[in-house]
């Protein structure tokens, strides 16, 4: 088993996270505690030439300080091919950038092991890689269609309507059966995105709270439920909603139980799933958030059970 010495994260700049909530920080934090090399870059800044793929890396440095949280040293242009891992936890959208960071990525994994595997994040879209598990979903729409989505409505009364490629709760509706605005709604959707949209069966339960769990190389390892506010349709805690500490029920133990394998066999060894009552509604593959919450609930450290799994595909 190789050791691990270097570690590369590609994200979001880290000046602009919270700290409190942030699973990147979290897991880079337990990184740099194991002793390894923190590098940080953003999406922007790979380059391929001549087949090596290429990042101008800072050394990073944390601190689980608020307002003091990082230091950052000067850019270096490095082969990532040198890099033992490679983080990869940049936010959504999933739009041909992302896209494009994960054809560049795949040239160097898994020699240096890339978390999650980019091919697979790639080819998993995460509102579209649920639909495999079509009866453990609620009745799910996909279309730019506005004849379907209309005779969608009609069969299911409310519905939530949503971006298939957005993040974080953005441009998610609740339409009822008696709502005028839908096709000023898909008129606009329409402006805005040139990709099908999802309609989804709108399900009561979410006033009970939205769960995220989070699974480590297939297994369920924590879960909180996120409460939407009381005039908010969206649980997202990036719209609002209100973490709370949860217990996995034997419906959603048995969820993970069915996507564990397939998990496992696209070598996603971080992901969130998303639970309102019986039916998963998403599979998160790309930087998937809620570890900072399930401990702060006094769950389990899932950023050191995470860890504890990259080390053994090293």
């Amino acid at each position: 088993m190789a050791k691990i010495k270097n570690v590369a994260v590609q994200m979001d700049h880290v000046s602009t996270i919270s700290i409190a909530g942030d699973s990147t920080f979290a897991m880079s934090l337990e990184a740099q505690n194991r002793g390894y090399r923190l590098f940080h870059y953003t999406p922007d800044r790979l380059s391929l030439r001549d087949g090596k793929v290429y990042a101008a890396v800072e050394p990073m440095e944390l601190r689980d300080v608020k307002g003091d949280h990082y230091t950052l040293g000067a850019p270096e242009r490095v082969d990532l091919a040198t890099m033992d891992v490679v983080l990869l936890r940049q936010d959504p959208p999933f739009d041909m950038s992302y896209i494009t960071s994960t054809h560049l990525l795949e040239r160097i994994h898994p020699r240096t092991l890339v978390v999650n595997d980019p091919a697979w994040v790639r080819n998993s879209p995460e509102k579209i890689f649920v639909t495999e598990f079509a009866d453990l979903m609620p009745a799910t729409l996909i279309t730019r269609d506005p004849a379907e989505i209309r005779r969608f409505r009609e069969e299911m009364g409310d519905m939530i309507l949503k971006p298939l490629y957005g993040n974080g709760g953005a441009g998610v509706f609740h339409s009822t059966k008696d709502d005028r605005n839908l096709s000023s709604l898909l008129e606009m959707f329409g402006q805005m995105f040139r990709e099908p949209f999802i309609a989804q069966q709108y399900l009561p339960d979410v006033r009970k709270g939205d769960k995220r769990i989070l699974l480590v190389d297939g297994e369920p390892v924590g879960a909180i439920n996120r409460v939407p506010a009381e005039h908010d349709a969206r649980s997202n805690m990036h719209a609002g909603g209100r973490p709370e500490p949860t217990e996995l029920t034997a419906r959603e133990k048995e969820i993970c139980t069915r996507i564990g394998p397939a998990l496992r066999e696209r070598g996603f060894l971080f992901v969130g799933i998303d639970v309102i009552g019986d039916y998963m509604t998403e599979i998160n593959v790309t930087s998937p958030t809620g570890i900072r919450e399930v401990r702060k609930f006094g769950g389990a450290d899932i950023s050191a059970l995470l860890w504890d799994a990259i080390e053994s595909k090293r």
